[in-house]
């Protein structure tokens, strides 16, 4: 028996690219965003609007209510935790729950028995448990990421790609080849968070027109993520992309607390303000990941 492989609707359509969104790009909004306002009747009526399925968060109840998908995250650190996450993703009405799994620091033996036992609680509670390759987790690292795939062919990913294109430095070298190298990795991705970064910064906004071959490279290794995903799929599967924007800082119980993805910038009057309309931006990201998701199918380019 192995984990669960797809998501599926069980609709009869063929298999798609579901417009999702992570709850933290319109949490922390600046007032001049063009995105909703702070209580959940803004935030339905614009998620509604912009034909947004589902919704990743922590506290997935209130969406469940309004009609809206659900997936969820959680953070694993030990065997224990394993099935105390995925039955807390049953439990809760969640499509999946995507995993931080360890924090990088494991030996190898440690890295398999965490892996090991994520594959197994998935399993034995029927809730997909993606993997996010994320920084500070077992999948920091490309070639340690490959070598888990080549013991646990099952496993499967939530795809920020940011965290190896910036934390990596992907571009230093022969960036295709190590695309054509990360294939087990691609064929496995079953979501997508949508960000884009460059060399030097994991969260780029759009509007201030990061450069041309970031937004190619990006696109490139969704359309990649997505062939996999095609590769095999059936009809009702889907695939989540879920646009991933957050802000600069967030107050939490009182506290200012930095998270330093959306850059600030000095406005007019001196002031910093974020660099983009993070609620745009998440828009365009879609638009690439369609246009991503059509290559894959073999559909003309729908942008230059």
């Amino acid at each position: 028996m192995s984990a669960p492989d797809r998501l599926n609707d069980g609709k009869k359509s063929p298999p798609r690219l579901r417009k999702d969104m992570n709850y933290v790009t319109f949490l922390a909004l600046p007032s001049w965003s063009t995105g909703p306002g702070p209580t959940n009747e803004d935030v339905f009526d614009a998620l509604r609007a912009a034909k947004v399925e589902a919704v990743q968060t922590r506290d997935p109840a209130p969406f469940l209510k309004a009609g809206f998908r659900a997936t969820g995250m959680g953070r694993i650190l030990s065997t224990d935790d394993a099935d105390a996450v995925a039955h807390v993703g049953v439990d809760s009405g969640l499509q999946a729950t995507t995993i931080h799994l360890g924090d990088g620091l494991e030996t190898d033996d440690d890295a398999k028995r965490l892996l090991s036992a994520t594959l197994e609680a998935s399993v034995r509670h029927g809730h997909p448990l993606h993997v996010e390759i994320h920084r500070a987790t077992l999948t920091q690292d490309m070639r340690r990421t490959l070598t888990l795939v080549e013991h646990f062919p099952e496993v499967r990913f939530t795809a920020d790609l940011s965290h190896w294109y910036t934390g990596l430095e992907m571009t230093y070298g022969d960036f295709a080849g190590k695309l054509d190298r990360l294939a087990p990795v691609f064929e496995r991705v079953r979501m997508i968070h949508g960000r884009i970064g460059d060399s030097g910064c994991m969260q780029v906004g759009m509007s201030v027109a990061p450069q041309r071959d970031a937004i190619g490279h990006f696109r490139e290794m969704w359309r990649r993520c997505c062939e996999g995903f095609l590769r095999g799929a059936g009809p009702g599967d889907f695939l989540p992309f879920a646009a991933e924007l957050l802000p600069n800082a967030v107050t939490y119980q009182g506290q200012h607390v930095p998270l330093n993805y959306a850059r600030l910038v000095a406005d007019g009057d001196g002031d910093l303000r974020e660099e983009s309309d993070r609620w745009k931006d998440a828009e365009r990201l879609w638009e690439i990941a369609i246009d991503a998701f059509n290559a894959a199918q073999g559909a003309p380019d729908q942008i230059g």
